[in-house]
């Protein structure tokens, strides 16, 4: 875990604790809050691609390297940061991964582990040990990011689809939970952003949009302390037919769909 800080340029309005940071959406978050002042404590893996990140932000930053897994080496960063900067205005669990994964391969059996590990149990690590502190001051917003992936299974996606589920299942339950402490739960949930995640996935992807696009409207989204969320809004509409699809058809359509590469 790296304690690096570096001087803000301008005066910071908000903290903001995102993980996931060192590409892709987490990357474009952290910095669209840097650009509005923010305070940022970012979390991710790769502690090379934070620091230069970190060199590029003009705000106050602190980067972990950590990983979501790690139940101790997330409470320690939090515990940093808010020995630092007090209790953070926004949370913001992105961490996630996603493989192609089937069922009949044993050696894909440790990576159904891995994703529901990251995608799921990372997100009550990032937010746990925010929760007290939160609750005792009655304030704050913990925002997960979920997927349109998790509204229905996915053919060859069988660990990421569950993951996503059931993320958005804890992450309703979170919300009303957090409610009588008046802390906002945000469930946000893309469809396809362009992004290194993305970039290996063999098939069409429609409605296709820019992590900058993405970061600028969930951004938006978190502002306006929004509970659940589709995103873009085509992926809305094709979220709510795809939820009230009946079993058959869904098999129908989607048995020749195209898989996810397994890695």
């Amino acid at each position: 875990m790296s304690d690096s800080v570096i001087s803000a340029h301008k005066p910071a309005t908000r903290r903001v604790f995102i993980t996931g940071a060192s590409s892709g959406i987490g990357t474009v978050l952290a910095r669209h809050y840097a650009a509005n002042g923010a305070i940022l404590g970012l979390v991710a893996r790769r502690e090379e691609l934070l620091k230069a990140l970190r060199e590029e932000l003009n705000t106050e930053c602190i980067c972990y390297t950590a990983d979501v897994r790690d139940a101790e080496a997330m409470k320690a960063a939090a515990e940093d940061f808010m020995q630092r900067h007090g209790t953070p205005d926004i949370v913001i669990a992105n961490a996630g991964v996603s493989r192609g994964t089937l069922t009949e391969y044993a050696e894909d059996l440790p990576t159904f582990r891995a994703i529901m590990d990251i995608n799921v149990l990372g997100l009550a690590h990032t937010f746990h040990p925010f929760i007290a502190p939160m609750r005792k001051e009655k304030r704050g917003q913990l925002v997960g990011i979920a997927s349109v992936a998790g509204v229905r299974g996915l053919p060859g996606a069988g660990a990421y689809s569950a993951s996503k589920a059931a993320a958005i299942s804890y992450l309703e339950s979170l919300r009303v939970e957090m409610s009588k402490d008046d802390i906002a739960v945000t469930t946000i949930c893309p469809g396809y952003i362009k992004t290194p995640m993305t970039d290996a996935n063999p098939y069409p992807m429609p409605f296709m949009i820019s992590a900058e696009a993405a970061a600028n409207k969930m951004a938006k989204f978190i502002a306006r302390k929004r509970r659940y969320v589709v995103m873009p809004w085509q992926m809305a509409i094709v979220a709510r037919v795809m939820r009230i699809l009946p079993a058959w058809l869904w098999d129908m359509i989607s048995k020749n769909a195209p898989h996810k590469l397994r890695f």
